[in-house]
């Protein structure tokens, strides 16, 4: 399954779309990958694994129903966490918001909601997507997969990470 992992996010959507995979393959798959790799790079800082589970089963049952779907229809993203997301911790890498829980979601989380996307969990992100160099006092450091010398960048570097390792076929971003 961790090659399912490498497939872009356009191949996914249509081999769930098609009934060749069901959304909870795809976030089963997705899981077993960030159990793996994520501990090595910590590209993910807040993990939602029962949920996004629960979520990917409801996604493929709507189907089954023949109900309209989404573009995006049963695909894990996780955001930055500077997105505010509804129920979820969102510190945007600072103490000052260690136990903030939002109770709304930003647009962009309701547009890709509303496309179908499951969200597995928060990337990480500099103290308040200040720096070129993804780290902060609440979740640390997030190293490059490819030499865990160096930094990933930043400031959207632990979803890139999370990307590059094939945790996720799809995360957002943002530039300040």
């Amino acid at each position: 399954m961790t090659d399912l992992c490498f497939h872009d996010a356009t191949e996914l959507a249509r081999l769930i779309a098609t009934k060749q995979l069901s959304a909870r393959e795809v976030m089963e798959a997705h899981l077993t990958q960030i159990d793996r790799v994520n501990p090595r790079v910590n590209a993910i800082v807040t993990l939602l694994a029962d949920q996004a589970l629960e979520q990917a089963a409801e996604a493929d049952e709507r189907q089954a129903r023949g109900e309209p779907v989404g573009l995006l229809h049963g695909l894990p993203i996780a955001h930055k966490d500077l997105v505010v997301t509804k129920g979820i911790r969102t510190t945007f890498g600072s103490p000052i918001y260690g136990d903030f829980v939002p109770d709304e979601d930003a647009l962009i989380v309701q547009r890709l909601k509303n496309a179908g996307a499951i969200t597995i969990g928060k990337t990480n992100t500099p103290e308040f997507g200040a720096g070129s160099q993804t780290f902060n006092p609440v979740f640390g450091q997030t190293l490059n997969p490819y030499d865990t010398t160096k930094t990933c960048g930043g400031s959207s570097g632990g979803a890139a990470v999370a990307l590059a390792c094939g945790m996720l076929p799809i995360a957002d971003g943002s530039d300040t």
